[in-house]
């Protein structure tokens, strides 16, 4: 049986700029049993989400509305946009990271 990623339980993963100095990234779940998963601080945390964009732990702010099924997550880019080194100007494909997690069976 193929694995179950946090894209799969939502209606919508997308990541954009908050402002030209932070990311923010919203996990829209289909519902609650969807929600639960996601919002688990057990298996998305910060230090998860560290680990995945290699920032630091510190900085990240999550934040769980479970009245909308709805998760986000937001923290300093690492280059400001449209700066040299900035390659996602809009922070468009920062998702992906994050929409691809595998769901592991403990939490499910």
């Amino acid at each position: 049986m193929p694995d179950t990623t946090l894209a799969e339980l939502a209606h919508e993963v997308r990541s954009k700029n908050a402002g030209p100095f932070w990311v923010t990234m919203e996990l829209f779940l289909r519902d609650a049993d969807g929600y639960r998963i996601a919002a688990d601080e057990s298996f998305l945390n910060e230090r998860v989400v560290a680990s995945l964009y290699r920032v630091d732990e510190e900085t990240i702010q999550i934040f769980r509305i479970p009245s909308l099924n709805v998760v986000k997550i937001s923290f300093p880019r690492p280059v400001s946009q449209g700066s040299l080194r900035d390659r996602d100007m809009h922070a468009g494909q920062h998702h992906v990271p994050l929409a691809r997690m595998v769901i592991p069976p403990a939490v499910s």
